[in-house]
């Protein structure tokens, strides 16, 4: 099994070999513009999952073992609260490892709260996730920053910025990045809106951070319903970390099954491949018994072109 590091180095390869260029002569940067671009995603995606989506009985261990026999290369887990150590062994007893978290309990406790105790409590849960996570060999901390409803947005996004802030310099230490998601959560994006919005309140958000190790978890059917998410992964480029899916049908309204929907895949990939992205995706739907999960890894294999 590779080790965090080791899947780490492997997934910022290509970023690597981009960033060493700088140190190159222009005949060496020549060449490096010379090499062809990507024209799958194949060998470029690993597919993850949430481990509340696994609905088989027994143990943790069991619950990994189901989800590498359904085709899944690592899960997500929450953060804090799993138990560490069963996770440890359950990683140790399949092979399949944890690539991530999503932060435990944001929704509730958040960082646009105007309560400064509330905040506090949302940032103990931010490090103690960033920790967790790094204990479990995960490298990225899904983060919901908060809800619109907590005030004006200018208000909200002060706020949250600088509450966040404050657990950047934690999660360089421990190399995992906090990775936010775009969610119904009325904030960077117009709620009531039409379907012609952009990404731009988000680049901004994100480019306040400053910091290579707060990106987006991009969540590709969150937002379909307000954009094309193409065109959004192409204005996040870089700042795409990690991605999210799930189907989402504009003419019922509704989320549906990862493939389901009127969701532009082919501009999808198309846009995945134009900004050179390698990294895991996570399914973010209605879980279920192992021919459930096959069903989920199956539905990913055939938006992202993977078989």
């Amino acid at each position: 099994m590779q080790s965090h590091m080791e899947r780490r180095h492997f997934l910022q390869g290509t970023a690597a070999m981009l960033g060493s260029a700088a140190v190159l002569g222009a005949n060496s940067l020549s060449s490096l513009a010379s090499i062809p671009r990507p024209t799958t995603l194949k060998g470029r995606l690993f597919k993850t999952l949430k481990i509340g989506m696994v609905g088989v009985p027994g143990t943790l261990t069991d619950k990994f073992r189901a989800a590498k026999e359904a085709g899944f290369d690592g899960i997500e887990m929450n953060a804090p609260g799993a138990n560490v150590e069963e996770v440890k062994k359950a990683i140790a007893e399949t092979g399949l490892p944890v690539d991530g978290t999503v932060n435990s309990g944001h929704w509730s406790v958040r960082h646009t709260d105007p309560s400064a105790e509330v905040r506090a409590q949302a940032l103990k849960s931010l490090k103690q996730g960033l920790i967790d996570t790094n204990a479990m060999g995960g490298d990225t901390l899904l983060l919901v920053v908060g809800r619109g409803s907590d005030g004006p947005e200018e208000e909200i996004w002060e706020r949250s910025i600088e509450n966040i802030s404050k657990a950047v310099p934690l999660a360089a230490e421990l190399g995992v990045s906090i990775a936010i998601e775009n969610v119904w959560n009325q904030f960077c994006y117009d709620h009531d809106g039409g379907h012609d919005q952009t990404a731009d309140k988000f680049v901004k958000y994100v480019d306040e951070f400053n910091s290579p190790y707060v990106g987006m978890q991009f969540d590709i059917g969150n937002h379909w319903k307000y954009g094309s998410m193409g065109d959004w992964i192409r204005q996040l480029g870089k700042r795409i970390i990690k991605l999210d899916l799930k189907g989402f049908s504009r003419a019922k309204s509704r989320f549906t099954k990862i493939g389901e929907g009127d969701l532009d895949w082919a501009d999808v990939r198309k846009a995945l491949l134009e900004i050179n992205y390698a990294g895991w995706a996570a399914a973010e739907v209605g879980g279920g018994d192992l021919n459930r999960l096959k069903e989920i890894s199956a539905n990913m294999d055939t938006v992202f072109g993977l078989k």
